[in-house]
C-alpha cells in the first residue's frame, strides 16, 4: 500500500480543506521520487491521464454497504462500451468502515484510487479532492448511495457529444419523502429564474464534465449544487437528461432542514458572483443611486413645501418634527455610502485582476487558431 498525505496540497481549488487529505493507492513505489503520478501508472498497470476516457468522482460518508457495489457496476457499465476509467472514491469524514472498504479496494482494483479527508468537510470540498486528482477527458460525479445508476454513464457520453459540455442528470421520478422533495422543486425553480440556466434539477448528483470545465471553476462551500451555473457564466454549454433514481436501500440521507437555508444563501452568493462578481459597482452602486435619489427627491419637495407655507402664510413646516425628513436624510447618507462601497469593490476587483489565475479571469476561450502561412 502507497499512502500519501496531502499537506503540500497539488491543487488551490480546495484551500485548507484540500491539504487535510490522504490518498490511497495500490502500488511499491517511492514517495521521494520524482514524477509519482506517472511512476504509480506505470508500475500498477495503469492507464496514464492522457489515455483515460472516464473520471467517476465518488464522494461518501458512512457508505460502507454501498461503495464496493458501485464500484462493479461502474466497472461492468465501462466495460461494455469500451472506455478506459479510473474511478476516485472520496471518504469524507466518515465514521463507519467506509474508509477501510475504499482501502481494500484500492489495494485490490487498478482503477480505483480512494482520498480520505481528515474529518468532513462537506460535499464541495470533496468534490474538489476528487477533481484535483481526476485525469479522464469526462468527468462523471455520483452519490455512492446506489440511489444513482451508472447505466447511465452511457446516455451522458451520448447527450455530450451533441456539442454540450455539461449534462446534468434530472430526477423526474424521485424516490425521496416529500419534505425532501418539495422545497428541493421549490429550489431549482428560484435557481432557474435567477441564474436564466433552465435546468429541473440542480440539486441532482449525477452530473458529468468535459475536463475544462473544471479547471475554470472553483468549489466552496455548498458551490457544489451550482457548477452548471457557473460553466453557464463562463460560457460552457450545459444540458440535461432524464435519470432513473433508486430508492434508498442503505444508510439514511446526510442532509436536513438547515440544508433549505443554505441553499437559499448559496444561491444569493451565486447570483451575485455569477452577474456581478466582475462589475460589484452596477449592483452596489445603483442601489446606492435609487437610494440617494429618493432621499435627495424628499428633501426637495420638503423644502419647496417650507418656502410654500412662508410664502402663502400658512401654517410653518417644522422639518424637525416631520419623520419624512429623517428618512430622506437616511437614505442620502445610505446611497452615499452604497455608492462609496461599490468604488472600493471595483478597486478589490482591478487590483486582484492583475494576479489571477485562470480559473479567475472574467472570460472562457473555447478555441485560438493561428495563422500557418510563410
Amino acid at each position: 500500500m502507497f499512502v500519501i498525505s496531502s499537506a503540500r496540497s497539488e491543487g488551490q481549488a480546495l484551500g485548507n480543506a484540500s491539504s487535510d487529505a490522504s490518498l490511497t493507492r495500490h502500488s511499491g513505489a517511492d514517495a521521494t521520487k520524482p514524477d509519482l503520478v506517472s511512476q504509480l501508472h506505470k508500475q500498477e498497470g495503469r492507464h496514464s491521464p492522457s489515455e483515460l476516457d472516464l473520471s467517476i468522482v465518488v464522494p461518501a460518508m458512512n457508505e460502507e454497504q454501498t461503495v464496493d457495489k458501485l464500484v462493479n457496476q461502474i466497472a461492468d457499465v465501462c466495460a461494455s462500451i469500451q472506455k478506459t476509467h479510473e474511478v476516485i472514491l472520496i471518504d469524507d469524514g466518515s465514521t463507519d468502515a467506509t474508509w477501510q472498504k475504499m482501502q481494500e479496494l484500492a489495494r485490490t482494483r487498478k482503477e480505483v484510487t480512494a482520498i480520505r479527508m481528515r474529518r468532513n468537510f462537506g460535499k464541495a470540498a470533496a468534490l474538489s479532492a476528487g477533481f484535483d486528482a481526476a485525469s479522464g477527458a469526462i468527468v462523471f460525479t455520483m452519490d455512492a448511495d446506489l440511489q444513482d445508476d451508472p447505466a447511465e454513464i452511457p446516455r451522458f457520453l451520448e447527450k455530450l457529444d451533441s456539442g454540450l459540455d455539461v449534462i446534468s442528470g434530472w430526477k423526474k421520478v424521485r424516490h425521496d419523502p416529500w419534505h425532501k422533495v418539495l422545497p428541493s422543486r421549490v429550489f431549482n425553480g428560484l435557481v432557474s429564474t435567477l441564474t436564466g440556466v433552465k435546468l429541473h434539477d440542480h440539486n441532482c448528483g449525477f452530473k458529468a464534465y468535459r475536463r475544462a470545465v473544471l479547471s475554470e471553476v472553483d468549489l466552496y462551500g455548498e458551490r457544489h449544487r451550482f457548477v452548471p451555473v457557473l460553466a453557464d457564466s463562463r460560457g460552457f454549454r450545459v444540458g440535461e437528461i432524464i435519470v432513473q433514481h433508486h430508492a434508498r436501500q442503505f444508510g439514511q440521507s446526510k442532509y436536513g432542514v438547515s440544508r433549505i437555508a443554505k441553499g437559499f444563501l448559496d444561491l444569493m452568493s451565486i447570483y451575485l458572483v455569477t452577474g456581478y462578481g466582475r462589475r460589484p459597482l452596477h449592483l452596489i452602486g445603483a442601489a446606492g443611486l435609487i437610494c440617494f435619489a429618493t432621499g435627495a427627491a424628499g428633501m426637495l419637495y420638503l423644502t419647496a413645501a417650507k418656502v410654500v407655507a412662508i410664502l402663502t402664510a400658512a401654517d410653518p413646516i417644522h422639518l424637525h418634527k416631520t419623520a419624512v425628513f429623517y428618512y430622506c436624510i437616511t437614505a442620502i447618507l445610505l446611497g452615499a455610502q452604497c455608492f462609496l462601497a461599490g468604488l472600493l469593490a471595483e478597486l478589490i476587483v482591478s487590483l486582484v485582476s492583475n494576479h489571477r489565475r485562470p480559473s479567475d479571469s472574467f472570460y472562457s476561450i473555447s478555441e485560438k487558431v493561428c495563422g500557418e502561412g510563410d
